[in-house]
């Protein structure tokens, strides 16, 4: 299993980044999919999910601001942020659930600068 994530890096505030998460070795199509983030002395956090049949949720904090996709032909899934702020600043990893199987990819930074 192999989850890769990309599209991290510095941004001025109220900027914006697209982090891609390219999959495989898993079935993609039946795994919830979700972006979670864990800041400087903080725990990991989740940011948004989206489930197999395309339902998703957010962190009140990011609500209105990211999108999470997926693309099941392409066996990515997508974070899009939107007037990112300095407290979105973390290592964002890519996860994908089913049942109990729990797979995590290696993070990728976004830093937002003020």
């Amino acid at each position: 299993v192999q989850l890769q994530a990309s599209g991290g890096g510095l941004v001025q505030a109220g900027g914006s980044l697209r982090l891609s998460c390219a999959v495989s070795g898993i079935s993609f199509s039946i795994y919830d999919m979700a972006w979670y983030r864990q800041a400087p002395g903080k725990e990991r956090e989740l940011v948004a999910v989206i489930t197999s049949g395309g339902r998703t949720n957010y962190v009140d904090s990011v609500k209105g601001r990211c999108t999470i996709s997926r693309d099941d032909a392409k066996i990515t899934v997508s974070l899009q942020m939107n007037s990112l702020k300095p407290e979105d600043t973390a290592v964002y990893y890519c996860n994908a659930k089913y049942y109990n199987l729990n797979c995590w990819g290696r993070g990728t930074l976004v830093t937002v600068s003020s």
